[in-house]
């Protein structure tokens, strides 16, 4: 039997948002226990150069999550290397039940636990995931070294997944399935001028192909949403780019949720349909997903939760 432990807030995510949360909680004294999950620092950490963190030019994704988990502990927040498996909303004070056992209980509780990578579904997807199939080109981009890589997707995420793969691989080929892309002029204005990159239009990855011995990618085939055609692209590896999802499992069955599983919120706060219980970032935010909102959020919820808590005495 773990340990129990009961604070005043619970963060549980560690991206912008919920270190964000954690300065502001603490801050407010209420001594913020933050959960970091299984990927602390979130999205950031995969991502290398950010161009749109306010005060700095550039800085590189990873870094900045250190500096805002060194400022939420400077402040007094006590950050946890854990995660949580069950989270108990039906009751005060909230409970959550963590992997190493312990059992953590709330008065209130901010959700930040952001979106996670969407897969293609394909069952040859699945067998060389982690073998030629990626959906982090900072984690995994080194081990194309003069190779080709394939990019599926067409919005901001697939644009900067390609153009970083480029520092490693011969040639990468963006393969969309519309006639353009959806992301950031900018981002289409790199791409297009970058002469390793090739863009397939109008096409989806319908298989990825392989050897057994050893389990490695050696091309995918695409299918032409127009006309059906099919081609085989050779490439040593596959990164799908195709958008995040919610993570919102904890909670799937006891808040409100909208637009295919993000947490939804009363307008212009963190309020969830749960009094006590406040969500931010990536987690509610299917329209803008940027670092700076998800941190503007954090901070909601962490004044909304302070509201919230002197109201309850």
């Amino acid at each position: 039997m773990g340990d129990t432990r009961h604070t005043k807030l619970l963060i549980i995510g560690s991206g912008p948002a919920g270190y964000t949360a954690a300065v502001y909680g603490a801050r407010a004294m209420l001594e913020p226990l933050l959960i970091q999950g299984l990927q602390p620092g979130g999205q950031l950490t995969i991502t290398t150069e950010v161009e749109n963190w306010p005060g700095d030019i550039e800085v590189q994704g990873p870094d900045l999550m250190v500096r805002m988990q060194a400022h939420a502990e400077a402040m007094g927040a006590e950050v946890i290397a854990d995660y949580i498996t069950r989270l108990d909303l039906s009751k005060r004070p909230f409970t959550a039940a963590a992997d190493s056992g312990t059992t953590y209980t709330a008065d209130a509780v901010v959700l930040a636990t952001g979106a996670q990578a969407k897969w293609l579904d394909l069952p040859s997807e699945q067998k060389f995931k982690g073998f030629g199939v990626s959906a982090c080109a900072t984690c995994d981009g080194f081990f194309y070294r003069g190779r080709d890589v394939v990019v599926v997707g067409g919005g901001n995420t697939a644009m900067e997944e390609a153009i970083f793969l480029t520092n490693f691989a011969s040639k990468v080929t963006m393969v969309h399935r519309r006639g353009e892309f959806r992301g950031e002029r900018i981002l289409r204005d790199r791409v297009a001028k970058n002469p390793k990159i090739q863009v397939i239009w109008d096409s989806e990855v319908i298989e990825v192909k392989g050897t057994e011995a050893p389990l490695g990618v050696t091309a995918v085939t695409l299918r032409n949403v127009q006309t059906g055609a099919t081609q085989d692209v050779p490439c040593a590896g596959l990164f799908v780019a195709i958008g995040h999802a919610p993570a919102s499992e904890l909670v799937k069955d006891q808040l409100e949720l909208h637009n295919g599983g993000y947490v939804k919120v009363e307008p212009g706060s963190t309020r969830t349909s749960i009094p006590g219980v406040f969500a931010a970032g990536d987690l509610t935010d299917h329209v803008y997903r940027q670092a700076v909102t998800s941190a503007g959020m954090g901070c909601m919820a962490a004044l909304d939760a302070e509201r919230w808590l002197a109201g309850q005495g």
